[in-house]
C-alpha cells in the first residue's frame, strides 16, 4: 500500500455522538490516506463537533483531513459526489460515519486492488464475518434489492446495498453518478456492469444500530432502490463529456453483433498480432488465443482497462505507442503476420502514412485486417464528437492500400441497415454517441447481415479490407498521429 493513496470518503448526517470515534478509528489505520468529510446540513450539532475535530487535527502527511459543507440535506449520494470531485487518491472507499462499519477491515478491502486482481471491491456482510443480529425484514429487504439488482446486472453479488465499496478511483470518476439518497448504492453497481469492471467482495464484520440509535434507512428507501435498479438497467446515464468511451463501451455491450464481425475478421488472422488502437478491448478478448498479442492505444484510461482485463495472459501485452515517434525496429523484431486496425485510421489525418507505416511493421506476406466507418455522406455529429476525419469509401480506401504495398485479398461492405440509423442519429439528430437502447438493438441485427453477407451489398455502414503486404514492398515507415479519441468533440 506504500505506492497508494487512499482516499476515505464520509457523508454525515446528524452522527455528532459517533462522529469523533469513527474519524479517529479511520485517522489510526496505517494507511497513507486523507479523509474527505462531507456534512451534509446536519442539525443536531454534528458541524461543531467537525471544527473541534479540525482544530485539534494533526500535521500529518499520511492523514490529510478536508472538509466541506453542503448547504442543504441532499442525501449521501449528494455527498458523495461533492467529494468525488476533490479526490487524489488512487483508490477511493466510501465509509459511514456511523459505527457500522470496522476501518480495520480496510487492508482486506484493499488488497484485491492492490494486487491487480480486482477494479472494484465490495465488503459483504453476509459472507459470514461476525456480525451484530438485529432486524429480519430488514435483513429480507436488503436481499430482495440485491437480488433485483442481480437479476438485471448479471452480478451475483451477495450484498449490493453495502456501505463499504471501494474504487480504483479513475473508475469511480468515471460513474457519472446521479442519485442524491441512497439509490446511489444500485445506482453504482448497475453502472459498474455495464462497465464491465472486475469485482471481488470480501466478508466484513457488521455492527448494526437499531433506529432509536440514529439508523436512517427505511421502507422508502426501499422503493426509491427498486425505482433505481430498474431505471439504470433500461436507460443510459453516460457522461457526455468524453463521447468515444461513451460510443466504445455501448458498442462493447453488443457481443452478438461483435461476434459476428470477428466471425468475418477471423480467417484473415495470422498467430503474431500487432493490435492498433485497441480502445477499451472490444475485440482484444477475442485474439487471446493467438501466439502473441501487442494491443495498443494512447489512452491511459482505456489501456488500464483492456490491462486488467487481460493481465493474466502471458501471451498478450498491453502498451502505449507514440507512432509519431515509434521505434519501427523494435516493432519488427515482434515478427507480425497480422495488424488488426479496427475503426482507427478514420481517426489519423496522415492515414497513408499510417498504412505505409504498417506495411513497414508486418512481414512479407502479412495480413491488414482492416474496418472503417463507410459512406462519406452519412458523416454527422456522432462521427465528429469522436474524432472521425473522414469516411470511407471503397474507391478511395483500395487505392490507398495499394499504394502503401498492399496487395487486395478480400473486401466488403456490411451492415445496410445501420445506414438508415447512423444517418438519423448523426446526420438528421446531430448526436453525439450511439444511443444506448440502440446499441443493444443491434444484437437482433444479426440474422438480417448473416441474409446480407450472402447478398454482398455495394454499400453499408462500414466496409473491411484486407491486405497482403507484398513481398517487395518497401515498407517505408511515416510519421502519422493517433489522437486521443476520449478527448475528440
Amino acid at each position: 500500500m506504500a505506492d497508494h493513496l487512499l482516499s476515505v470518503i464520509m457523508p454525515v448526517f446528524n452522527e455528532r455522538h459517533t462522529l469523533r470515534t469513527i474519524v479517529e478509528r479511520v485517522r489510526a489505520v496505517p494507511i497513507r490516506k486523507e479523509i474527505l468529510l462531507v456534512d451534509d446540513a446536519s442539525d443536531d450539532g454534528t458541524r461543531e463537533v467537525i471544527e473541534k475535530i479540525v482544530s485539534e487535527w494533526p500535521d500529518e502527511s499520511d492523514n490529510r483531513l478536508h472538509v466541506f459543507y453542503q448547504e442543504e440535506n441532499a442525501g449521501k449520494g449528494a455527498a458523495v459526489r461533492r467529494a468525488i470531485e476533490h479526490v487524489k487518491g488512487d483508490i477511493t472507499l466510501i465509509q459511514d460515519a456511523d459505527l457500522e462499519y470496522d476501518p480495520e477491515e480496510y487492508p482486506q478491502l484493499l488488497d484485491p486492488i492492490v494486487s491487480g486482481k480486482a477494479d472494484v471491491v465490495y465488503g459483504s456482510r453476509f459472507l459470514g464475518g461476525p456480525r451484530r443480529v438485529l432486524f429480519f425484514r430488514h435483513t429480507m429487504g436488503n436481499k430482495l434489492l440485491t437480488f433485483l439488482s442481480n437479476l438485471c446486472t448479471d452480478l451475483n453479488l451477495t450484498d449490493m446495498e453495502t456501505c463499504y465499496k471501494v474504487f480504483r478511483t479513475d473508475i469511480l470518476r468515471r460513474l457519472n453518478l446521479q442519485s442524491n439518497r441512497f439509490g446511489i448504492e444500485p445506482e453504482i453497481t448497475a453502472k459498474l456492469a455495464k462497465m464491465g469492471c472486475r469485482i471481488y467482495e470480501i466478508p466484513i464484520s457488521y455492527h448494526g444500530r437499531e433506529y432509536w440509535e440514529g439508523k436512517k434507512i427505511g421502507w422508502r428507501d426501499g422503493f426509491a432502490a427498486i425505482w433505481t435498479i430498474l431505471k439504470y438497467s433500461f436507460t443510459d446515464d453516460d457522461s457526455i463529456d468524453d463521447p468515444g468511451f461513451v460510443t466504445l463501451r455501448r458498442l462493447r455491450r453488443a457481443k452478438r453483433y461483435n461476434d459476428w464481425v470477428w466471425s468475418l475478421l477471423e480467417p484473415y488472422v495470422g498467430k503474431r498480432v500487432l493490435e492498433v488502437g485497441c480502445g477499451v478491448g472490444n475485440f482484444t478478448h477475442y485474439l487471446r488465443h493467438r501466439d502473441y498479442v501487442l494491443a495498443t492505444d494512447n489512452n491511459e484510461e482505456y489501456l488500464k482497462l483492456v490491462g486488467s482485463e487481460m493481465e493474466h495472459m502471458e501471451n498478450v501485452s498491453v502498451e502505449n505507442i507514440d507512432w509519431e515517434h515509434a521505434d519501427f525496429d523494435a516493432l519488427r523484431a515482434h515478427h507480425f503476420d497480422t495488424i488488426v486496425c479496427l475503426n482507427v485510421l478514420e481517426h489519423i489525418e496522415n492515414d497513408a502514412g499510417a498504412l505505409a507505416s504498417f506495411a513497414a511493421i508486418l512481414e512479407p506476406g502479412g495480413n491488414l485486417v482492416l474496418q472503417v466507418p463507410a459512406m462519406q455522406s452519412i458523416y454527422g455529429g456522432i462521427d465528429r464528437a469522436i474524432g472521425h476525419y473522414r469516411r470511407y469509401e471503397r474507391d478511395t480506401l483500395l487505392p490507398l492500400l495499394q499504394e502503401a504495398g498492399f496487395e487486395i485479398e478480400h473486401q466488403r461492405y456490411f451492415n445496410v441497415p445501420g445506414v438508415l440509423g447512423w444517418w438519423v442519429n448523426a446526420k438528421l439528430l446531430g448526436r453525439t454517441a450511439v444511443p444506448g437502447v440502440q446499441a443493444r438493438l443491434v444484437n437482433f441485427l444479426v440474422p438480417l447481415l448473416r441474409l446480407e453477407q450472402q447478398i454482398k451489398p455495394s454499400f453499408g455502414m462500414a466496409l473491411i479490407a484486407i491486405g497482403k503486404r507484398k513481398d517487395d514492398a518497401a515498407g517505408s515507415p511515416a510519421s502519422f498521429v493517433l489522437p486521443d479519441r476520449s478527448a475528440a468533440h
